[in-house]
């Protein structure tokens, strides 16, 4: 095998090989510490107590016999399967989370984990939202992720800007009234 005859790329600051710097920051996925704290919750909810719970019931359903016609028993085995799967992708999750507080940052312009109040420029409705990590999105809370059409429009933005967003039901055009973080 021949040897290189020049060194690959280092990083300046991480003293690593460049390209696979930028690979790994690439998987990361941001996230806030509030939403950091729910997915740990969740995870750790799921490995304790609902994994035991699960197995009792797997246990009790085998105790009443036959497992091929034990309605019990399937359920169980197929909540057992959900519960692991979810796990492991809670698991990927916080291996992938990117801590982002956005009580760090400032000012008019909208960037991960601003709080932003919008106006439909048509219809006058106001609509409060925060644009938070994909894991943590929740629409009913008026938690958006960050990589949905609406937060892709709006970050960068400022107050006072128009912001054109293709939905479903068509284009939409907003105009920023509120920037603020916490």
């Amino acid at each position: 095998m021949r040897a290189l005859l020049f060194p690959l790329p280092r990083h300046p600051r991480v003293g690593g090989d460049l390209f696979k710097t930028e690979k790994k920051m690439s998987n990361q996925v941001p996230i806030t510490p509030a939403g950091y704290k729910t997915i740990e919750a969740e995870l750790k909810e799921r490995k304790t107590v609902t994994r035991s719970e699960i197995v009792e019931s797997i246990a009790t359903a085998r105790e009443h016999g036959d497992l091929k016609e034990n309605a019990e028993y399937h359920a169980a085995k197929e909540q057992q399967s959900f519960n692991e799967g979810r796990i492991k992708e809670l698991e990927g999750a916080v291996g992938a989370a990117q801590i982002i507080d956005p009580s760090q940052f400032s000012g008019n312009q909208i960037k991960f984990g601003a709080v932003v109040v919008i106006v439909d420029e048509e219809t006058d409705e106001e609509r409060k939202l925060q644009i938070v990590g994909e894991y943590e999105s929740n629409a009913d809370e008026g938690k958006i992720s960050v990589t949905s059409p609406i937060a892709k429009a709006l970050i960068a933005k400022s107050v006072g800007d128009s912001v054109k967003v293709i939905t479903p039901k068509g284009k939409v055009d907003y105009e920023v009234l509120e920037v603020h973080y916490s």
